[in-house]
């Protein structure tokens, strides 16, 4: 994604329009790499600037996301908040064509003097790092320090003074001119493409700018160098880099209606492969475009572990139920070892000690063929025969015990699938806590120790309202399910579950009033979205009063029969806010 210097420098001119001069008034720090100021002007009112150095997706930019706080602020939160709490913010500078800006806060120090202190927010891929300065220019802190071993170059440690990122020796486009075009371009003597040839000496250029200058220049993305009319490239390039900083346009790139890339103006070289749409802000673009890429990482991440001990459960459950079915299906024979042992009774006058077969008519045969019926040479005639006869009864009660397995197998392979779906829709460490504790009240789970656990509060179900004005809620696990049908839920209000698939319980809440079919239709929508039919397309939701749903006895959590109900098809549909 080319969040590059060009981007970043029009970003930084629009948050420069309303961000000085704005108060720090709160500090926290949701993720190990991403920190939130709350921040307060008279022209912009309250918004939440978010600075992330995240390896994967660095950024800065405003945000309407909502992002919970860990139990324990980190101890680089606590830095933060001590010395930049209340402050004003002066300036947004970004580094000359770096992927890396400074923002100047003026604060009060311990003695109650303000001092202007310094956040570099460094947007340089798994070297990206925030480092907070003093006046002076040393470092108080960074988010991750850097010693000699892990770079001989640059040392980020608190205590030395702050140094820009190395150079990287290439030019600044923006000096470019058709005679020095002209002359590097002639300087080239091997095969190579513009586009890497503009990486390579131009500062601040990404990948899909360089293409695209290349394709405006050329008509083709990757043109060979030594086969361009040079005069020509040469005015070409010329104008477009002129062009690149002359105007700028926040741009989305979608394939297929999926998010792929941004770019600070619209890009012409995929044609019809892509559609693009512009939106009215820097900020809003980043926003929407990483809030939920950055919060399906977060959540891959945190359940990482969780997910590998569920999947394990249930491959273990799946393997020990395919071995009680061939056990099982074993016994369906059964009544053939009673025959066998009845056939060896009426021959035990025949059989010798130490037989291996015994050669015998077979009387329950419409044919009365004869058959060989195998012996164990170890026992006697009458035990071989009362052999025959333990196997039959055995099998007998094999079929009993496994049966009842069986069921008892089913049931606990469709509550892990239905945990392993909860898990995969987890948005909070909320969520995740609740579905850790419910496993280790299930046994699934070790309980860890008490004393180290930190509390975090149970979460609460989602509530939505339909268009009619019902209130609609949604369980986000099974033991919210649980609590939202048996506990919270009129026996008079409406209950919704996708059908024959793991998902989850949404309550309409009308006591007994009548529900219009607009209602009905969005929250069997919500239903469809909040299960593993969330691609589907006709999804068929059940949906009954909640008198007529029953939690059997002894039964998991989120496990419940249902009467009396109807069905209406409908199409998944993400939840409006």
């Amino acid at each position: 994604m080319p969040l590059d210097a060009i981007f970043l420098s029009a970003l930084t001119k629009e948050l420069n329009e309303t961000l000085p001069g704005s108060r720090i008034d709160k500090i926290q720090q949701p993720e190990r790499d991403t920190v939130l100021f709350q921040v307060r002007s008279l022209s912009a009112g309250n918004r939440k600037l978010l600075l992330s150095a995240s390896p994967n997706h660095p950024r800065l930019h405003y945000t309407e996301a909502r992002y919970e706080n860990p139990a324990q602020p980190p101890m680089f939160c606590m830095l933060l908040r001590k010395h930049l709490a209340g402050g004003r913010i002066l300036s947004l500078r970004q580094l000359p064509l770096e992927r890396a800006v400074e923002l100047c806060v003026e604060s009060a120090d311990e003695l109650g003097e303000l001092s202007e202190k310094r956040l570099y927010l460094e947007l340089m891929g798994r070297n990206s790092n925030l480092i907070l300065t003093g006046p002076d220019g040393r470092i108080i802190d960074c988010l991750r320090r850097v010693d000699f071993e892990m770079s001989e170059k640059r040392q980020v440690l608190p205590g030395l003074f702050y140094r820009e990122p190395p150079a990287q020796g290439k030019l600044d486009f923006r000096g470019e001119t058709v005679e020095s075009l002209y002359e590097a371009l002639g300087a080239v003597d091997h095969p190579l493409t513009l586009d890497r040839w503009l990486m390579d000496r131009y500062a601040g250029i990404s990948p899909l700018i360089a293409r695209e200058l290349a394709c405006l220049s050329t008509g083709r993305t990757d043109p060979d160098l030594t086969e361009q009319d040079r005069p020509a490239l040469a005015a070409a390039l010329a104008r477009e880099l002129r062009g690149l900083t002359a105007e700028f346009s926040p741009t989305r790139l979608l394939l297929n209606g999926e998010r792929k890339d941004f770019s600070f103006r619209p890009i012409r070289q995929y044609g019809d492969y892509m559609t693009q749409d512009r939106f009215p802000s820097f900020s809003a673009l980043l926003d929407d475009f990483y809030t939920g890429r950055a919060l399906a990482e977060r959540m891959r991440v945190r359940t990482q572990t969780l997910h590998k001990t569920l999947s394990n459960q249930l491959a273990r459950v799946r393997r020990k139920l395919a071995n009680q079915e061939q056990e099982l299906a074993a016994t369906y024979d059964r009544e053939r070892l009673r025959q066998l042992g009845d056939i060896v009774t009426a021959n035990l006058h025949l059989i010798q000690r130490g037989q291996a077969r015994l050669r015998a008519v077979d009387f329950y045969d419409p044919d009365m063929q004869e058959i060989e019926i195998p012996l164990n040479v170890t026992l006697s005639p009458q035990q071989n025969a009362a052999k025959y006869y333990k196997d039959y009864n055995k099998a007998k009660h094999a079929e009993k015990f496994l049966t009842e397995q069986l069921a008892l197998g089913r049931t606990e392979e469709e509550y892990l699938a239905s945990v392993l779906e909860a898990l995969s829709r987890a948005e909070t460490e909320r969520d995740i806590s609740d579905i850790r504790a419910e496993l280790t009240e299930g046994g699934y789970l070790r309980q860890t120790d008490r004393k180290k656990q930190m509390k975090v509060p149970p979460s609460k179900p989602m509530e939505f309202r339909s268009s009619d004005g019902f209130q609609i809620l949604v369980g986000r696990n099974n033991r919210q399910n649980d609590l939202l049908t048996t506990k919270l839920a009129y026996k008079t209000d409406l209950w919704l579950h996708v059908q024959k698939a793991h998902g989850s319980h949404v309550i309409i809440a009308c006591a007994g009033a009548q529900v219009p079919d607009r209602t009905i239709t969005e929250a069997a929508e919500l239903a469809a979205w909040f299960s593993q039919a969330r691609q589907g397309h006709n999804v068929p939701v059940d949906l009954c009063p909640v008198r007529q749903v029953k939690k059997p006895a002894g039964a998991k959590p989120g496990m419940v029969v249902y009467e009396n109900y109807r069905t209406v098809y409908v199409n998944p549909r993400e939840p409006r806010p």
